[in-house]
């Protein structure tokens, strides 16, 4: 079995396009599944004054004692790129866990640090 997704989308209706890329992504995860069962991915579309529209893309990993593990959110104009950044931090910190250094993951988790 592996690594399951919910997706919410809030602000905006959501699009198959935009379920597609998070699809592609859960992929780098798959190989964690050992240390999780799935994530919670948020993704919140916000309007400007002057009409511009921002995404905060927010992802929480499920371990598997049902504990929710939520990382820094990924805030950018382009959806696609703010996804790619929030699961390649999640990428970051769990190899840290998978190396045993859960202190140094959520430290980083927590400051942003893995969200290059």
């Amino acid at each position: 079995m592996g690594v399951g997704m919910q997706i919410a989308c809030r602000g905006f209706a959501g699009a198959a396009a935009i379920e597609a890329e998070a699809g592609a992504q859960l992929v780098r995860l798959e190989r964690f599944r050992a240390l999780i069962d799935g994530c919670h991915l948020a993704i919140e579309s916000r309007g400007a004054a002057d009409g511009a529209r921002t995404f905060d893309v927010r992802l929480d990993l499920v371990m598997h004692d049902a504990a929710l593990r939520p990382l820094p959110p990924c805030v950018g104009d382009d959806v696609d790129d703010a996804l790619r950044r929030a699961f390649a931090q999640a990428e970051q910190a769990l190899i840290a866990w998978q190396a045993g250094d859960e202190r140094m993951a959520l430290r980083d988790a927590a400051t942003g640090e893995t969200a290059r």
